[in-house]
């Protein structure tokens, strides 16, 4: 099996940058023999639990992520002493 692993991939869960429905990712990682495959998409989990059913079912290991972003509040920070 390949030493490389994608950890940066995302599914149709994140709008307007992936397209790949999870069933096919899958597919593609066993057909090309891949030990894992991570779900980073953007900002959410909502197919976490569907790809970690799917991969293992699959034989695939999977790596659950999330693209997140910080973003610096605009409120004024509260200081206690």
């Amino acid at each position: 099996m390949p030493d490389f692993v994608h950890l940066h991939v995302h599914s149709h869960y994140s709008l307007l940058d992936g397209l790949p429905k999870i069933p096919d990712m899958v597919a593609f990682a066993r057909e090309k023999n891949m030990a894992e495959l991570a779900l980073t998409d953007h900002g959410a989990l909502y197919g976490a639990i569907e790809f970690y059913k799917q991969a293992k079912r699959a034989g695939v290991n999977p790596n659950i992520g999330v693209e997140a972003y910080e973003v610096p509040s605009k409120l004024p920070q509260i200081k206690t002493v």
